[in-house]
């Protein structure tokens, strides 16, 4: 297979891990140093469960930090790409939208969930939502945190800037230029954003690949819909944000406290298991 022919594949970037991270580079583990910041600052124990783990890049950064990590994801070439090239975590197969990790050899409660780049909001529904919770405060002792990142649904209420145009992205990997051509729409009857991405190739030879279209869609949270959904959960929220964070503009720098707005367009979550 020609690097141009990986865009046969269902899912360009999650079906190619390491195509995902030359598209995302992280070289500075932004999410992971950031997320290790929330975790110490409330003084949360050492056993972390990465939910929606990815590549394993801040799985790994979190177990170099020194704490015992537990990387979950729903994709095989994921799992497969972080043993291989970010080792130390423990990995395994676990979906979002529930999970209990007692039949897969983890049977010690966790300290803390993370879950990290908008992976809560493939959660489409309110029962997928439910269900992720649900499995959190199963999975996590008592005290324990729940740590999200992840687009604000608020963000989208009377503004389309992110909607108006589509947005184009070109990188070269492994001697094949890639062009990716991103649009958001808003479902508002899902309550959903709604992302197409068209992609080509090109290797070089002349030939190019045709262009292939791939969708996928994040569930649009309100931030008070997310409290909502935390507390029934038996959450308490010790942060609700706007930034700073990894994906805000500017972006968190060490030391940076959580601000105290939910008008911009990522949200941040601490929120914790009650001790009883």
């Amino acid at each position: 297979m020609t690097d141009a022919n990986l865009l046969t594949d269902a899912n360009l970037l999650t079906d190619n891990p390491a195509l995902y991270e030359a598209r995302f580079p992280d070289a500075d583990r932004l999410a992971g140093r950031w997320t290790e910041d929330c975790l110490r600052r409330y003084d949360a124990g050492p056993r972390v469960l990465d939910m929606g783990c990815g590549t394993g890049r801040d799985a790994a950064h979190l177990h170099g930090a020194g704490r015992v990590v537990t990387g979950a994801d729903i994709s095989e070439s994921m799992l497969a790409h972080a043993r291989a090239h970010h080792p130390g975590p423990a990995y395994v197969r676990a979906d979002l939208h529930g999970f209990d990790l007692r039949g897969l050899g983890q049977n010690a409660a966790f300290d803390a969930v993370v879950c990290l780049d908008s992976s809560l909001l493939y959660c489409h529904t309110n029962d997928q939502l439910d269900g992720f919770l649900a499995s959190c405060r199963r999975v996590l002792a008592p005290g324990g945190l729940l740590v999200a990142e992840m687009r604000n649904g608020a963000y989208f209420l009377g503004r389309t800037d992110l909607l108006d145009c589509p947005t184009v992205n070109a990188f070269t990997w492994q001697g094949t230029a890639y062009r990716s051509t991103t649009t958001l729409t808003v479902d508002r009857t899902a309550q959903l954003l709604r992302r197409t991405r068209i992609w080509t190739a090109d290797d070089g030879d002349g030939d190019g690949s045709p262009p292939v279209e791939q969708r996928s869609a994040w569930r649009l949270l309100l931030p008070q819909e997310l409290r909502h959904f935390l507390a029934a959960h038996g959450f308490e929220v010790l942060e609700l944000h706007d930034g700073p964070g990894p994906r805000t503009e500017p972006p968190w720098q060490q030391g940076e406290l959580p601000g105290t707005t939910t008008d911009a367009d990522r949200l941040h979550v601490v929120a914790r298991r009650p001790t009883h």
